[in-house]
């Protein structure tokens, strides 16, 4: 018989946690692992909703979270809280996701102490190191000395290979974030009263087609929220519009849309949507119009199109398959193709339509099988 392996995954934020719970839950159900959990803490009311939601018990919490920390302070803390851990557990295997501080100074503490570091979700490349920012550098650093690259698409895979990452460490998953959808739409069917705090704005808004917005990028601070604040409130004006914006608790996201949004008859301005009435969003709007990376893959897997209010996208899957369409920042160029999906039925059927190339729901089975080896 193999030997138990030692496995601990890292995450501290609330698109980690969602992207990550799969496969914690497939790790501690597999008898060749012995599964830890370390979250940082760098998202808190955010990342527990998920954890609560998931049945989650961290066996360790850095509680990192202070207000308007810098990234430097932040990535000091992190590295230094996440060493201690390791050196307590000295696990064989380290697990991180995706492009975030944590993730980054997870993989780096792992590598200092030389065990081998398991990247999911790995390969996403913009080309600009500006946008996402500091996402961009966080995935090119845990990509440059991962022993195991769980690359969500072929695109993904070959951009690690372009990096001259040995291409037998790269292996093609899908994204755990399909995983993560098909849970949660089934555990909201049966059981409704998770998502059942948006029934009142669904009431408020019956008979208007829904256009679901998220919002939180940093390159989008200052100049880029006030034009998606633009556009937000002249696509309101439309009677057969609605808009709902759980808006992000970064006061540099909330100032701006609280201060152009507030009382506007067709805006539902929301405090940030736990997992399952976002999924709920998802599954009643008409669109998404939205600067999030996750977005992109989970939209397309309920049929939604996805308009992307960023410059770059390390996600070209979406915009290749016709999933997804970048649209910037620009407040004319939002509208006009907002308005486009509304007016033109052919034009969001073959949006709509389009295949998903981010996953079938049985990613992290994959990634399990990689660490058994």
């Amino acid at each position: 018989m193999s030997e138990t392996r030692k496995v601990i995954t890292v995450f501290g934020t609330r698109p980690e946690a969602i992207k990550l719970f799969p496969l914690v839950h497939v790790l501690d159900a597999d008898d060749r692992f012995d599964s830890r959990v370390l979250v940082s803490g760098q998202h808190r009311g955010m990342l527990d909703q998920v954890l609560q939601i998931a049945d989650i018990q961290p066996h360790h919490d850095l509680d990192v979270m202070q207000p308007n920390q810098s990234l430097d302070a932040l990535t000091a803390r992190l590295l230094t809280g996440i060493g201690e851990v390791l050196d307590k557990e000295q696990p064989d295997w380290v697990i991180v996701q995706g492009d975030t501080a944590t993730a980054m100074c997870g993989a780096l503490a792992a590598y200092y102490r030389k065990i081998p570091v398991c990247h999911v979700e790995a390969g996403l490349r913009s080309g600009d190191i500006y946008h996402p920012w500091p996402e961009e550098v966080n995935r090119k650093v845990i990509g440059s000395f991962a022993a195991l690259h769980a690359a969500p698409t072929e695109t993904s895979a070959n951009a690690l290979k372009r990096e001259n990452v040995d291409p037998a460490s790269v292996h093609v998953t899908g994204n755990t974030v399909i995983d993560a959808l098909h849970w949660i739409t089934s555990k909201v069917a049966a059981e409704p009263q998770l998502a059942g705090d948006l029934a009142g704005v669904e009431a408020r808004f019956a008979g208007k087609r829904i256009i679901g917005v998220t919002s939180h990028r940093r390159e989008n601070f200052g100049d880029g929220m006030r034009a998606i604040a633009n556009a937000i409130r002249r696509l309101a004006a439309r009677e057969d519009v609605a808009l709902i914006f759980p808006v992000h608790l970064n006061p540099n996201v909330r100032e701006i849309m609280q201060g152009e949004l507030e009382g506007l008859d067709n805006v539902a301005l929301l405090e940030p949507l736990d997992y399952p009435h976002f999924a709920r969003l998802l599954d009643i709007c008409t669109l998404m119009l939205t600067d999030s990376g996750g977005v992109q893959e989970e939209a397309p897997a309920l049929g939604k199109p996805v308009l992307v209010m960023r410059e770059t996208t390390e996600r070209p899957e979406g915009v290749e398959a016709g999933t997804a369409k970048l649209v910037g920042t620009d407040e004319e160029a939002i509208v006009r193709e907002v308005e486009r999906l509304l007016d033109d039925e052919n034009a969001y059927a073959e949006m709509a339509r389009a295949h998903n190339p981010f996953g079938d729901g049985k990613s992290a089975l994959r990634i399990a099988d990689m660490l058994a080896g």
